[in-house]
């Protein structure tokens, strides 16, 4: 799997800015066959950070309706990182 392909965007959202400053988490939208191990990697890769810990979350998708057709939306994954100290995503940060 590629790295690129693993992260797909970040979440920002209230929520996850608490959790960036209070104890330097942060969420990202990932491939929802990717595992923890490859996670840490793509991130520790691409941002040049270190990784202590990765929680995920796997989300189904909600039925939706429009008019009498029914359909799903899409399921997905979600990855929250937690940094060393002192350590930060400086692309994200500057999304304020």
């Amino acid at each position: 799997m590629n790295l690129f392909n693993i992260l797909k965007k970040p979440i920002i959202t209230s929520k996850t800015a608490k959790l960036k400053y209070k104890n330097n988490e942060y969420v990202f939208m990932v491939d929802k066959y990717a595992n923890k191990f490859q996670i840490k990697h793509a991130v520790e890769s691409l941002f040049k950070v270190k990784v202590v810990n990765v929680n995920t979350a796997n989300f189904i998708g909600k039925q939706k309706r429009i008019g009498k057709n029914v359909g799903y939306k899409n399921d997905w994954k979600k990855a929250i990182i937690k940094l060393s100290n002192g350590q930060e995503i400086h692309v994200i940060n500057k999304l304020k």
